[in-house]
């Protein structure tokens, strides 16, 4: 049976985006638009949320849209199913806190001008992602995502913002551009683009005709594309220069939301759809008859490389902003290593758990991820850089936003209760299980999550004292003159008078820039103190995303049983 509701997400996006860009010529109702938009897309997938996933601890469920009824594989279909609503989850909770930030933090031209539109478009592309059933349309949206994103990097149109454009444009046409033909070669191999129709396939090659060995070459020519998107080494050199050029909404955007769409792409396709596909596999240490024997040594190295460059390259950064983005890198390297581990052991609960490690870790992610470049932004536009040697003694000044900073930080070090130590938990317990099967590269993967781990430490720590911790510097003084708390317990100061004159902020503006910060912070506490609602939740996305047969049944019934 067809669910309407499924598209719900997706449609709720894509009128917001139009309602935004007819509403141009009035500055305060295309706001009030975009903000209840943003609402209403909260409201539709906490809808949706409650159709697939609840009650915790009952079986998730998988509801299917063919759009104009056209029943798979032939038409399009719209799947959500525990995986789908997981990672809409996490993209509501941070697009609204984005967009209310963005509403006070970029120049009136420019939103009257396209930034609500692109933005909501851009999340239209997210939820596309997320929710489409084929590989030729998961293109699609990842092109509707990504138009939008390239504007809303160059958005301030400086020679630093052109020239981080240019290089994200020019790097992920390139990556368009394979995945296609990568996506045209899956087509002419297999026969259909449909993904459960495709597993249905692989899984039994010879009824169907499928040559296996050139599904696995294509398979790997996509798995770069996915890597690109997601930033991973060593296709993350587009990673640092895109965070600091765009404003800091937008890369609370790329870095919270748009980079899991790249993780999304890998854990559907490649243990969902490719799985299904039987071939012989001997590696040094690895062997088997699945692609994901193949693929599990490719993550682990990629997300080795990824950890290690990552961290090592944060820690050396003399600005919060290069930090964070190099971090990026390194911690999108350790939600991929779990899936290594996922891909080899072939014990079933090895494998549930590193998969629900991934998606966990990426929720935290997300939420502090995000937190972070929005303190960071906040921090440039009220002292007016984000340079270590210039900084310091914010908490001193601002210990609300230092606080927000510090939670964050917390978060992705691993420190409880906060959501990220039940994260981080999670990676080195499916590390500890594959140890204690025998698994081969279990000692290895342990002691990349260690060291990932220190480094994570090492460059958090240096943020905090530098920026953070000690006396004001001479610039912290003359941005804050006095210590500033209005923006979450109301009280007076003076400082905002001297933000209003030397920073360039308005006290509305300081008070709504710190307070989404805060939000987010309240959300990493919460999530942490009621985790057991986010594992339940992520240990069904990661049921969801390795039980092929449910998902090939439930896409379509009638027309593959016939």
């Amino acid at each position: 049976m067809t669910e309407q509701v499924v598209a719900a997400p997706l449609v709720v996006a894509l009128v917001t985006a139009v309602l935004t860009l007819l509403t141009r010529t009035n500055d305060t109702l295309q706001r009030v638009t975009s903000i209840l938009g943003s609402v209403a897309y909260l409201v539709a997938v906490a809808v949706l949320f409650s159709r697939v996933v609840l009650p915790f601890g009952s079986e998730s469920r998988t509801l299917v849209y063919y759009v104009s009824d056209w029943a798979a594989p032939f038409g399009i279909s719209l799947v959500a199913d525990a995986l789908s609503v997981f990672m809409l989850s996490l993209t509501a909770i941070v697009a609204l806190v984005a967009l209310v930030y963005s509403v006070v933090s970029v120049d009136a031209f420019g939103q009257r001008l396209a930034y609500h539109p692109l933005y909501h478009f851009m999340v239209v592309g997210v939820s596309g992602s997320f929710l489409t059933a084929d590989i030729f349309n998961l293109f699609v949206w990842f092109e509707v995502m990504l138009m939008s994103s390239y504007i809303l990097v160059v958005f301030y149109s400086g020679p630093e913002q052109t020239r981080a454009a240019l290089t994200y444009v020019v790097l992920n046409l390139i990556g368009s551009a394979v995945m296609l033909v990568a996506i045209g070669g899956l087509y002419a191999t297999v026969g259909t683009l449909n993904m459960a129709d495709m597993a249905r396939r692989l899984a039994a090659p010879g009824e169907f005709g499928v040559a296996v060995l050139p599904v696995l070459g294509l398979s790997a020519v996509l798995f770069s594309v996915f890597a690109l998107k997601a930033g991973l080494a060593p296709f993350q050199f587009w990673v640092p220069a895109a965070y600091r050029a765009a404003p800091a909404p937008v890369t609370a955007m790329l870095a919270g939301v748009v980079k899991k769409v790249g993780v999304y792409a890998i854990v559907r396709l490649y243990f969902t759809v490719f799985a299904a596909a039987s071939v012989p596999v001997s590696l040094p240490g690895v062997a088997g008859d699945s692609f994901l024997a193949f693929f599990g040594p490719v993550f682990f190295v990629m997300a080795t490389v990824s950890i290690v460059l990552g961290g090592v390259a944060a820690v050396g950064r003399p600005d919060l902003d290069g930090l964070l983005a190099h971090s990026s890198i390194s911690q999108v390297g350790f939600i991929v290593l779990p899936l290594a581990l996922a891909a080899t052991v072939p014990a079933e609960s090895v494998r549930v758990l590193g998969v629900t490690a991934a998606l966990v870790y990426s929720f935290n992610h997300a939420l502090a991820k995000s937190l972070l470049f929005l303190v960071s932004g906040t921090l440039k536009e009220s002292v007016g850089t984000d340079e270590f040697a210039r900084l310091g003694g914010l908490a001193n000044r601002a210990p609300v936003l230092a606080g927000t900073f510090l939670l964050g930080a917390l978060t992705l070090i691993g420190v409880p209760p906060l959501s990220g130590f039940f994260g981080k938990l999670l990676v080195f317990q499916a590390g500890a299980d594959a140890f204690a099967t025998g698994a081969a590269g279990a000692g290895a993967f342990l002691a990349v999550a260690l060291s990932g781990a220190i480094l994570t430490i090492a460059y958090y720590t240096r943020a905090w004292n530098a920026a953070f911790w000690g006396e004001p510097s001479d610039l912290v003084r003359a941005a804050i003159p006095s210590r500033w708390v209005r923006g979450a317990a109301g009280g007076e100061t003076e400082e905002s008078e001297g933000l209003a004159a030397d920073g360039g902020l308005t006290e509305l503006t300081l008070t709504t820039e710190v307070t989404m910060a805060v939000v987010l912070a309240v959300c990493l506490v919460a999530f942490g103190v009621g985790f057991e609602a986010v594992y339940a939740t992520a240990e069904a996305a990661a049921r969801a995303a390795l039980d092929t047969g449910t998902y090939v049944d439930s896409v379509g019934p009638e027309v593959f049983s016939g």
